[in-house]
């Protein structure tokens, strides 16, 4: 075996040292023989070398399109983020705008509240405003929306009021139909908030004009709802057995379920007892048996 190699190399020097020493011509021709023999080679190698750099090329590029793919998702959230805070920008702004409006209108004292707090799982139905007696808020006195009437004050703290709700079983308002002039008491259903209807009217005189559609506003009569707040609106009419009465069911104007701020229509007296320190006259607790309002 080891001879064999011998050979080999003996014959490879030997080749190279007559090439060496061939005359120009002769070894012109030899070079470009084998040139002509290796270019096959050299072309397959060019080419592997080629595919292997477009290769790597496009792994790059799929790399960049990765990341600059993420980088325009981290965009569009972002943008999208900005969109829905200028949304609700909007949206508290011409709520705001309302506000102000609605307080310029109204002619009584009014403390704005923010609605902190919601519970309607149990027998009461009552939200929570977070100012109390400090700003003028006493018990028994109306909430308002700028949609509409809400309901009443029922309990307050120092710092916080519980309304009850006009769908609250033991809430019962005063009324008027605004077409026809015909006078009610108001009670709760005890749905839901936002569920409708949430109030009805009974005991209405069988011959009373009332139909659906007549709006429903506050007559004044018991002194705690100013006159002529918007309530609701009737969505039907039904006979009672007796046939003596009529009952009408009422679809609520403000969104008991989803106000976000709402008013109380305070006294000067409710005022004057914050602004000197006598909040104890304002603070009344929670009571189970809150009577409702007689016309």
């Amino acid at each position: 075996m080891k001879d064999r190699r011998w050979i080999a190399l003996c014959a490879i020097g030997l080749v190279v040292l007559v090439t060496m020493n061939l005359p120009d011509s002769a070894s012109s021709r030899v070079e470009g023989a084998v040139r002509d023999g290796l270019s096959p080679l050299q072309a397959v190698l060019r080419g592997g070398v080629r595919e292997g750099r477009e290769i790597i090329r496009y792994i790059q590029g799929i790399g960049d399109l990765v990341l600059e793919n993420r980088a325009l998702s981290e965009e569009i959230v972002y943008l999208r983020g900005e969109m829905r805070m200028a949304r609700e920008l909007e949206r508290d702004n011409q709520m705001l705008r309302d506000l102000l409006g609605f307080v310029e209108r109204f002619p009584k004292q009014l403390v704005s509240c923010e609605v902190i707090g919601r519970d309607s799982t149990g027998w009461w139905q009552t939200i929570r405003l977070g100012k109390g007696a400090e700003a003028g808020v006493a018990e028994g006195r109306a909430v308002i929306t700028p949609d509409g009437l809400l309901g009443r004050t029922a309990g307050v703290s120092a710092h916080t009021a519980d309304v009850l709700l006009l769908s609250d079983v033991s809430c019962q308002v005063s009324v008027r139909l605004a077409r026809s002039g015909v006078f009610g008491i108001m009670e709760g259903l005890g749905a839901k908030p936002d569920e409708q209807p949430a109030c009805r009217i009974r005991y209405i005189s069988r011959t009373a004009d009332i139909q659906a559609g007549d709006e429903v506003v506050t007559s004044g009569m018991g002194g705690v709802f100013p006159k002529g707040l918007l309530v609701g609106w009737v969505v039907r009419v039904e006979a009672e057995p007796s046939g003596l009465y009529q009952t009408a069911w009422v679809d609520v104007a403000a969104k008991l379920g989803r106000s976000e701020y709402a008013f109380v229509a305070a006294t000067e007296a409710d005022l004057a007892a914050a602004a000197t320190g006598m909040i104890e006259d304002l603070i009344a607790p929670v009571s189970t048996e809150i009577g409702g309002e007689s016309p």
